[in-house]
Formats: C-alpha cells, sequence, structure tokens
C-alpha cells in the first residue's frame, strides 16, 4: 500500500534541468513542500522517493491526511488503514 502511494506520486512527479543542464529537479503538485534534485534524473527520483517517504512519516506522525494520488480533490486517512491492517493503534504508532 505505501510502496503503491510512492510509485503512483513518483509517476506524477515534473522533472526539469536545472542549473545550466548539471542537475535534474522534480516536484509533485499535489504533495506541498515535496521536491528533489540530483545529478542524474535516477539520482533524483531516488531523492524524491525518499523525500515522499519522510513527508508521509512526518504526516502519520502529526495525524494529517494523506491525499488520493489518484483523485486530489479528496484526503484519505491512510494510516488508520494501515494500522488497522497492523493492528496497531495510533498511541503504539505515536509512543514508538
Amino acid at each position: 500500500m505505501i510502496q503503491d502511494y510512492i510509485t503512483t506520486n513518483l509517476n506524477k512527479a515534473t522533472y526539469e534541468m536545472i542549473d545550466g543542464g548539471k542537475q535534474f529537479y522534480a516536484e509533485v503538485k499535489g504533495l506541498r513542500g515535496v521536491w528533489a534534485v540530483g545529478k542524474t534524473l535516477e539520482e533524483c527520483r531516488h531523492n524524491l522517493m525518499t523525500t515522499i517517504e519522510g513527508w508521509m512519516i512526518i504526516r502519520f506522525k502529526k495525524n494529517l491526511s494523506i491525499p488520493n494520488p489518484h483523485r486530489e480533490d479528496i484526503s484519505v486517512d491512510l494510516l488508520s488503514r494501515i494500522l488497522r491492517r497492523a493492528l496497531i493503534s495510533r498511541d503504539e504508532w505515536n509512543n514508538a
């Protein structure tokens, strides 16, 4: 489920060359503050994946919703679904 979310958003990302063509820049417009750079497209995508993972963890810890990558006009409480499947309470997650 989490990997699907990351992959979907990686595929939605926009990429461009910056710094006179020396670096790639990527961002996911539906995820505020999610962007990355890299010397190669592969490095940029890897950095963006890491950024999305970190962004999700912060959202989970702050009990914020995660936007649905398939419909930008609604939000889904992805963490609640994950915790239900893992049989972990939100308090246990927050104290981990």
